[in-house]
């Protein structure tokens, strides 16, 4: 039988019409990370990055608007398990960022891998997060980089010999612990205390007490910087005038607000500074500070390049969940405000030649350090 011209028309507009409304189906990205619970806020820092890139890089790829649906995991591993099943068995879903907590995206990792959707963990650190398998991927530097870094700073460039550390004691704190305590030996550091705190603990005095009396040059705290602030107000009051270093997780405006006259002095490096006069970090400074009324920390700026990357890649690659893995592993010289241009080093899975700004608390803000400020 043969087709009338109008029918033939009719099919032909039909198939056109559904082609432009595959076209026009949203790319979405899945975020899983805390909304609510001890680390809300954040999530609320990832979100003004977000939004900013995609104010930067466009809302949309080609023709289809380009979005992300965040979901409250409260970085608790259990959530974030539950969330993957959810993110993997819908196909809109193209890509995951997160989870806050590496503990929470370790647990989800095998979920991510055996689907096949990469699994974008901007903040995790933890060495063994990128090992969980090919879709894990990461702009954040590993402990395994930071941590001699970090003892290097404490004992080599500042001079201490005395170590006490505190850590969180989580998966992420021990691993750091590890991976620190060696290096500071190997550098000539004498461990004289080592104390473990849980996630909600609030009271450090028993813990400051016995670092007090281990006679330290230096207290070292692996934590973030709502608990670092917390150590320095009470490690002042028991009388520890030592100075302070923290690992690049304390770095933030709020470690300055909530730790007030505790903090001045306290040392850190970190990935991002504000201070960092490199054009792409001054003009992503100011143009944050007009659009938000503050500075910018370090997880701002992480969330930012995080969806500058993702999408630059599915730009570049598409938006097909293999696609994204395989392009990650290709592209190159992805702008980025903390790295320059960011590449992957297909091996690990991370960013490629890590860089640190080392940072001191002065007049109540965070300055460059210039190599002598150290406790009185």
């Amino acid at each position: 039988m043969t087709l009338s011209r109008r029918t033939l028309l009719a099919a032909a507009a039909a198939t056109a019409a559904s082609r432009a409304a595959m076209a026009a189906d949203p790319i979405i990205l899945a975020v899983c990370g805390p909304l609510t619970g001890p680390n809300a806020q954040y999530g609320a820092q990832w979100k003004d990055g977000f939004e900013m890139a995609l104010d930067d890089v466009g809302r949309t790829i080609g023709d289809r608007p380009f979005q992300y649906v965040f979901e409250d995991s409260q970085s608790d591993p259990r959530q974030a398990v539950a969330l993957a099943q959810k993110f993997v068995t819908d196909k809109r879903y193209v890509m995951e960022l997160g989870d806050f907590a590496s503990p929470a995206s370790m647990a989800a990792s095998p979920i991510y891998q055996r689907a096949g959707m990469v699994q974008f963990g901007f903040t995790n650190s933890h060495p063994d997060f990128t090992k969980g398998g090919t879709y894990m991927w990461s702009t954040s530097i590993s402990q395994a980089d930071e941590q001699p870094k970090l003892a290097e700073f404490a004992i080599q460039a500042m001079g201490h010999k005395r170590v006490a550390l505190i850590h969180l004691n989580t998966d992420w704190g021990r691993t750091s612990k590890d991976l620190f305590l060696p290096a500071a030996k190997a550098l000539g550091g004498e461990v004289v205390a080592t104390e473990a705190f849980l996630p909600d603990e609030r009271d450090f005095r028993p813990t400051l007490v016995r670092v007090r009396d281990s006679k330290p040059d230096v207290l070292v705290v692996i934590a973030y910087y709502a608990d670092a602030a917390l150590i320095a107000r009470q490690a002042r009051d028991q009388g520890l005038t030592q100075q302070i270093v923290g690992v690049s997780s304390v770095y933030s405006p709020k470690l300055i607000e909530l730790g007030g006259a505790a903090v001045e002095g306290m040392v850190t490096h970190s990935p991002f500074s504000p201070v960092d006069p490199r054009p792409e970090v001054q003009n992503f400074v100011k143009r944050f500070e007009a659009r938000f009324k503050r500075e910018p920390d370090a997880f701002n700026v992480y969330a930012y390049d995080a969806m500058v990357v993702a999408h630059a890649v599915i730009s570049q690659y598409g938006a097909d969940r293999k696609a994204i893995r395989d392009g990650l592993e290709k592209i190159v010289d992805v702008p980025s405000v903390i790295f320059g241009k960011a590449s992957f080093d297909p091996a690990t899975r991370r960013v490629a030649n890590p860089r640190y700004a080392r940072l001191v608390v002065k007049g109540g803000k965070f300055v460059a350090w210039d190599g002598t400020t150290k406790a009185s």
